[in-house]
This record gives structure tokens, C-alpha cells and sequence, in this order.
């Protein structure tokens, strides 16, 4: 037997309740390869699967976490044999298929990515879906000619898991980085990360009808859409790109005209880690390894265990979870 965060949901009230138990392996779903999970995190819809649901998760009980390192313990795939380190990220594991917050868990060998060297299975979670959705999004840009010296680089919802990861990466490749956060007393901490600049968010919340503005940035990281990206959009310098990656914003570009795009060659580019191709993912974790400065990923690093998880997964919905969350599902 071992512990697992299980989620159950009462059919007549539709209310779902979160707690530690124990499982056995034969509760675990089919698949070829069972990992002894030593490490999980904490992202959005982590807290949607742990708390509501959001339309996420299928079938109850359910175990969430969509991400887990940890050890192989058994497989019937010739690609990975017990003792191999792995890590995995994305595949609706933590939504459809049980997930991460667990002392074991059974997946598909085509879900796992070998543990890069230079990386162990506590920082890989410290990364996690959020860091590999900010290396994606930096090696998009770099694909459409992000270079550094260009200009500064915004990146915002800076304080959050995917913004923290992509101010360091940018930071640490020598960008000037430029990040937006609602949260003031958040500046040291972004400071101590790389951003050179901190833009408050209120001067993107006014929706305008301004074709364009002025030319100030030279990429984006975008995590929040709505009328934020409608502004970023018209003060893009000509032909750089935003790379967007969630919508804490809401999922309409509100403002936005075409005007950025055709007058500026302006490109929006869509970030997805959850479907991404195996050979991109080991690209990602392997730029990860080596451009990621770990003394910063050290620094935004929030300890906790499986009896944490109910309340994290309330407190990030709200916006309150600051830099990575590394749950240790042993402790």
C-alpha cells in the first residue's frame, strides 16, 4: 500500500472532496512502465482538478498531478528499465489518467522523457509544466529571431510559475527582461530573478481602439490574453513576436485588431506543452539543463507534501502561489 491525493466527487451535490489515502497497485491504471514517483508540483489545473474539476478530469475517484519525476520501478517497454530516472509532463496524465500526487504511478512509456543529466528529480519539479512551457515559449522566439540586445523582453504574470521560469531563462541568455506583475511586493523577488524592469499591470488593463503604439518591446511571454495581450500586441517592435501561453486573463484577446500583424509583421505564437512531440520535449529539457541557472530556481522554490495539496490547490486558483510549488509525495 502507499499514499496517494485522492479526489472524490458526491453525485448529488456535484462537490468534490480531496484527501490522503492509501492505495494499492491494483488500483493503478494499465500501463507499461509504474514510476516510484519521488516528486510533483503545483499548477492551475492542478487546482481544478483538485478542487472543482473545471471539465478536466473524467471519472472519480481520481488521483490529479500532472507532473511527476521519479524512478522506474517496473516496465514491459524496452526503452526504459527499473532504476532509469524519468520525468513527465502533459498528456492529460493528472486529468484523464491518474497523475502525480501519489507514491507510485503507472503511465505510458510514450509519456515519459529521460531525466536530462545535469538535473535531478526535485528540480526537474521545480521546473515542471510550467518551466517547460517557458523554455518552449523562449525557443519559439528564438525560432522567429529573438536575439539578445534587441530590446527588452516582457514577460507577463511574471511572479507565476511559467512567468518565474521565463524571466530567469531570459535573464540568464542576456535579455533584458521586463516584467509585469499586479503584485508590487513581488519586485524584489523578480529583481533577484533577472528583470531589469517592473511594469505594473495596470498600464495594460485600458482596453483601446488604437490601431498601434509605440514600439517597445522586442518578444513577449504572455501567460494572461485578455486585454493585456490586446495592448502588448500594438507596442511590439516590428517583427518580433509574443509567445502565449495561458489566458489567467480570460480567453478573448479583447482590443486586439489586425493592425500589429499586417502593418508591423507581427507574429502570435501558440505555446502548447501538454500534446508537444517527444523530440521537442527532450529539446526543451535539455536547453532546461543548460540555461536554466539553478541558484535561481533554488529561490522560487515553495516546499510541500501530499497533506498540503487540498489548500494549494485553492490558494493557486486565487492567483496566491508564488514561483514553483515542489511537492514531496514521501515526506
Amino acid at each position: 500500500m502507499f499514499k496517494a491525493l485522492v479526489v472524490d466527487k458526491d453525485e448529488e451535490s456535484g462537490k468534490t472532496s480531496a484527501a490522503v489515502r492509501e492505495i494499492g497497485p491494483d488500483d493503478l491504471p494499465h500501463a507499461e512502465v509504474t514510476v516510484a514517483v519521488e516528486y510533483s508540483t503545483v499548477n492551475y489545473k492542478d487546482g481544478l482538478c483538485i478542487g472543482p474539476g473545471g471539465g478536466l478530469v473524467r471519472k472519480y475517484p481520481h488521483v490529479p498531478g500532472i507532473d511527476f519525476a521519479g524512478t522506474v520501478e517496473e516496465s514491459s517497454d524496452d526503452r526504459y528499465k527499473p532504476g532509469d530516472k524519468v520525468v513527465l509532463t502533459g498528456w492529460r496524465v493528472g486529468e484523464a489518467h491518474w497523475g502525480g500526487y501519489a507514491q507510485k504511478a503507472r503511465v505510458k512509456a510514450d509519456w515519459l522523457v529521460p531525466l536530462p543529466e545535469g538535473l535531478d528529480t526535485r528540480a526537474a519539479m521545480a521546473v515542471g509544466t510550467a518551466g517547460l512551457t517557458a523554455m518552449l515559449a523562449v525557443m519559439a522566439l528564438e525560432d522567429h529571431g529573438l536575439q539578445p540586445g534587441h530590446g527588452p523582453v516582457l514577460v507577463t504574470g511574471a511572479a507565476g510559475g511559467v512567468g518565474s521560469v521565463a524571466t530567469a531563462i531570459l535573464a540568464r541568455l542576456g535579455h533584458e527582461v521586463a516584467a509585469v506583475t499586479g503584485r508590487p511586493e513581488q519586485e524584489d523577488y523578480l529583481r533577484a530573478l533577472g528583470a531589469t524592469q517592473i511594469v505594473p499591470r495596470e498600464e495594460f488593463a485600458e482596453v483601446t481602439r488604437k490601431p498601434l503604439e509605440s514600439e517597445l518591446w522586442a518578444g513577449c511571454v504572455d501567460a494572461v490574453a485578455g486585454a493585456m495581450l490586446g495592448r502588448v500586441l500594438k507596442q511590439m517592435k516590428y517583427g518580433t513576436s509574443v509567445a502565449a501561453i495561458g489566458l489567467a486573463g480570460g480567453a478573448a484577446i479583447e482590443g486586439a485588431l489586425i493592425t500589429p500583424f499586417i502593418l508591423r509583421g507581427v507574429n502570435l505564437l501558440g505555446i502548447d506543452s501538454v500534446m508537444q512531440p517527444y523530440d521537442n520535449r527532450v529539446r526543451a529539457w535539455q536547453r532546461i539543463a543548460r540555461d536554466l541557472p539553478m541558484d535561481k530556481l533554488e529561490s522560487m522554490v515553495q516546499p510541500a507534501t501530499l497533506s498540503d495539496l487540498p489548500q494549494l490547490g485553492k490558494d493557486i486558483l486565487k492567483g496566491q502561489v508564488k514561483g514553483r510549488v515542489v511537492v514531496d509525495v514521501n515526506a
